[in-house]
């Protein structure tokens, strides 16, 4: 990624971030953490990952910010200084579980 696309990055997960913690009403989307974003180098596009507090409320929760991403998109074009905000893509961030399912498999290892 360009300096500018990690730029714009950073300032969707923190604007995001922002939006789901202090105006967003729905109760799926509270506990809603974005750990990142990819942007698109042409910045049409941007895959926003998240992880929730419970995991069986995944699938909800998705639905959620599928749902709610027009009124991110908006609240972005007010916030964010670029004259066009990209397709928001929300997708569930799996590495968190993948890093503990591997310290797992290494404490299990040491414990042997």
């Amino acid at each position: 990624m360009s300096i500018k696309t990690e730029r714009i990055a950073s300032n969707l997960i923190r604007e995001i971030s922002y939006i789901l913690a202090n105006e967003i009403k729905d109760k799926d989307i509270k506990f809603v953490t974005i750990t990142d974003v990819k942007v698109t180098s042409d910045l049409s596009f941007a895959k926003v990952y998240f992880t929730v507090l419970d995991d069986s409320k995944k699938e909800s929760t998705t639905e959620s910010l599928k749902n709610a991403s027009k009124y991110i998109r908006k609240e972005l074009a007010e916030r964010v200084d670029i004259r066009h905000i990209p397709e928001l893509q929300f997708v569930y961030d799996e590495s968190i579980e993948y890093g503990n399912k591997i310290e797992k498999i290494i404490e299990k290892i040491h414990d042997n």
